[in-house]
């Protein structure tokens, strides 16, 4: 079973050449190499320059590299896709889809792209959400949903909570379309930088709903976003006794067993691969 971690999504604003100099250093588990949000109109075209040429060099190591590109709409995002597929990164993020036309005019332009080069999406608008299911369900290049939660609060004209009330419809409704076709979902930012404990209390939720990782706005949240999309040891230790348990002779082709007093199904066999899965390709990260 092959799984790409996806713990640590950091974004870095493109016309930053010192951010991205730092991003080769960090141990996110994915860069986003930003043309849209976090550069200014007039620092666009030198953003566009900087980044294409980082990921030309290839100076990021194992991360995988996302280049978000700006809006098709925008007087930026047709050359910002021409240029980023040039470059060679792991995924173009289109911004500001709405529909399943909005998908298939964002593939469109990957048409001659590698075949390694994957498509990721922004859900920040109430069409994407009312139409989740139709865009996570238009397959080719497309890979992962990344949830722009600023855009939607603000969309919504709802307000940042620390339970995120606002946003639990809109978070449960992608991840449902993520998985119904087999897609990545990342979880949306957090915005105080500061404040560790409530990065990791939306991070425990953001697992908990079933996302693989989370968007990133500053490396000091890095550590800790990894260490909660992470499987711990206990949790490892357990999977790996589930699939030895349904390896033994005497449990081949049994739907449920027993194991330490309790009834373990086949599904339970599934998540042990995955959670199995998702540690050693962890481990394979680290340095060393």
């Amino acid at each position: 079973m092959h799984v790409r971690p996806r713990r640590s999504v950091l974004y870095m604003p493109g016309s930053n050449a010192r951010a991205l100099e730092k991003a080769a250093t960090l141990p996110a588990d994915a860069l986003i190499l930003d043309l849209e949000d976090a550069v200014a109109p007039e620092a666009k075209d030198l953003a566009r320059t900087q980044v294409c040429a980082a990921v030309k060099d290839r100076r990021f190591g194992k991360r995988e590299i996302v280049i978000r590109v700006n809006g098709l709409d925008t007087p930026w995002g047709h050359d910002d896709i021409e240029y980023a597929l040039k470059a060679g990164p792991d995924a173009i993020l289109v911004p500001k889809i709405n529909n399943a036309a909005d998908v298939a005019h964002a593939s469109q332009h990957m048409a001659d792209a590698s075949s390694s080069c994957a498509l990721w999406l922004m859900m920040e608008t109430p069409q994407a959400i009312f139409h989740a299911e139709q865009i996570a369900g238009c397959g080719g290049r497309l890979a992962c949903l990344v949830m722009g939660t600023n855009d939607l609060v603000k969309e919504l004209r709802a307000q940042h909570t620390p339970g995120r009330e606002a946003l639990l419809a809109s978070l449960n409704l992608s991840v449902l379309a993520a998985r119904a076709h087999g897609l990545s979902a990342i979880d949306g930012v957090f915005n105080e930088i500061a404040d560790t404990a409530g990065l990791a209390a939306v991070c425990r939720q953001g697992r908990a709903l079933g996302f693989d990782g989370k968007t990133l706005i500053h490396p000091s949240q890095i550590e800790t976003c990894n260490r909660v999309f992470s499987p711990d040891a206990e949790e490892v230790a357990r999977a790996r006794a589930i699939l030895a348990a349904f390896d033994k002779p005497e449990n081949k082709g049994k739907g449920a067993i027993s194991l330490d007093g309790r009834m373990v199904e086949l599904l339970h066999a599934e998540i042990a691969k995955q959670t199995v899965a998702l540690a050693e390709a962890i481990a394979a990260l680290e340095p060393g």
